[in-house]
């Protein structure tokens, strides 16, 4: 299965979210708010291929707080990938690609970990700050 945006990019190709999530003992598929998974094609598949879909109108308004890779995984890959200077938009896509290739299980591992953490702080606080109380 494919599934394009107006640009024609590839969003998801040959793997349905529960395929993605069969075998694994614990699987969250989180969204944000970003133009592209808001898409009502993009919505559309994942009302069809996961359980427990959480509809866009309940999603946090901003939350990179809540999310893993905003929080842990783009830090550390932006420090990577800024090392040295970069010459244009096409290496630039290199190096992000290089350099998630290689990253760490365990940053990603620690990342999901601080995510219960991080949501019930959030809860708390009632959806307000909440990184004094990490």
């Amino acid at each position: 299965m494919t599934i394009s945006n107006p640009n024609n990019e590839r969003i998801c190709t040959n793997l349905t979210v529960n395929e993605a999530a069969s075998g694994s003992e614990f699987f969250v598929f989180q969204q944000v708010n970003a133009p592209s998974h808001r898409a009502k094609d993009t919505v559309a598949l994942l009302y069809q291929e996961t359980t427990d879909f959480i509809p866009p109108a309940l999603w946090p308004p901003n939350s990179p707080d809540l999310n893993p890779v905003d929080y842990t995984a783009w830090s550390v890959l932006q420090e990577r990938v800024y090392r040295t200077k970069i010459s244009d938009v096409d290496e630039r896509k290199r190096r992000i690609n290089s350099e998630w290739a290689v990253l760490s299980h365990a940053v990603i591992e620690r990342a999901v970990d601080e995510w219960c953490q991080r949501h019930h702080a959030c809860v708390c606080t009632g959806g307000g700050h909440f990184e004094h109380m990490l």
